[in-house]
């Protein structure tokens, strides 16, 4: 009989990250004897696209009824424990850990990012959550560092993001994006709650700057709620003229757009992460700790923070880290597959915690 397991996290929420991460760890437990429920922001269209019994993930009554049903509640990763926009999300994922808890299930909280958390509530029901979880890892060294300056006292394994563990997509047979003699460069931007207007400005002169310099922008959407909009808005600066990718429904079918790139620049981490899973090296743009962890872990040279970047240093800065690109490919090759390994990792915890 199959082991019931439901996912929760950030699921059929518009962003193909959240998505990606549940498809690698998916991919991870191969043929492994489990019956699979979401908790999605979109059931319907999480059911029709991956095929995943869903239920929608903020109605009581359904994710009541989906919790005593379940034998484990799996976080398969992203950062969800973080107070930077609201501390209610940490408040609802926390709530559920020790619902599943006072039902007598078992709870997996796998490849997490943590942080950042700085309100009283925050931090407190994060510590509880991670102390009560039957299983607990986190997908980098800094996260780690952050439970336990909550005063997590468990080991904390440190593993990877499991989108590290999606497979590699069917080749397009559309060829590349490359628009006459001009390569195409994917750009994944994304809105701040501070200093949205700066990254407007930024990325439209920088996509600019790419035209003049002979290559084709392209803008990249991973959230279809908040970069839509913002894409929208960039493309104004410019007349409205600047190709994009819109409305791809799976992580899946933005890896293979991708894989049609020259080169790709992103903000938004798991932008990165695909790229990087299609032998794309990114060049990656800081607005979060996590990005910088991502490019340090994949050795990728610098990672500029947003703050204060101008679009010529940004220019500068990618036309200098594009110069290498066989070695930076050749490099992140082997720190991709070191990832892989590392999520593989969080595969095996909740197999052990499944048959145990």
């Amino acid at each position: 009989m199959p082991v019931k397991l439901l996912f929760g996290g950030y699921i059929g929420a518009g962003n193909l990250g959240d998505d990606a991460i549940m498809l690698g760890l998916v991919n991870g437990l191969g043929g492994a004897d489990v019956d699979i429920t979401v908790l999605s922001g979109a059931p319907e269209e999480t059911h029709r696209l991956y095929g995943f019994m869903s239920v929608p993930r903020r109605d009581k009554a359904s994710v009541a009824s989906a919790l005593e049903a379940c034998d484990v509640l799996v976080f398969p990763g992203g950062s969800i424990f973080q107070d930077a926009t609201s501390v209610g999300s940490v408040y609802y994922y926390a709530s559920l850990v020790k619902t599943a808890k006072k039902l007598g299930k078992k709870v997996a909280l796998l490849g997490q990012g943590i942080g950042p958390i700085k309100t009283f509530l925050g931090k407190r029901w994060t510590a509880k959550a991670f102390s009560i979880a039957d299983i607990v890892s986190v997908r980098d060294p800094s996260s780690a560092t952050t439970l336990k300056e909550l005063g997590v006292s468990r080991h904390i394994p440190v593993t990877a993001d499991n989108a590290f563990l999606l497979p590699l997509p069917p080749e397009s047979p559309d060829g590349g994006f490359n628009v006459g003699n001009m390569n195409s460069v994917g750009i994944s931007a994304r809105p701040l709650k501070e200093g949205g207007k700066e990254v407007i400005d930024l990325t439209a002169e920088f996509c600019t700057l790419l035209y003049k310099s002979g290559s084709m922008p392209v803008l990249i959407e991973m959230d279809r709620h908040e970069d839509g909009p913002l894409i929208a808005e960039i493309s104004k600066r410019q007349g409205g003229k600047i190709p994009d990718l819109r409305k791809i429904q799976t992580p899946m079918q933005m890896q293979q757009r991708l894989a049609r790139m020259d080169s790709v620049v992103a903000m938004r981490l798991h932008a990165g992460i695909l790229a990087s899973s299609v032998g794309i090296p990114p060049y990656m743009i800081s607005y979060d700790p996590k990005v910088t962890a991502f490019a340090k872990t994949l050795d990728l040279g610098g990672c500029l923070p947003v703050e204060g970047l101008t679009p010529q240093r940004l220019l500068d800065g990618y036309l200098a880290f594009n110069k290498d690109r066989e070695r930076n490919t050749r490099i992140m090759e082997r720190k991709r597959q070191e990832q892989a390994s590392l999520a593989m990792r969080n595969v095996e915890l909740l197999k052990s915690l499944v048959q145990s």
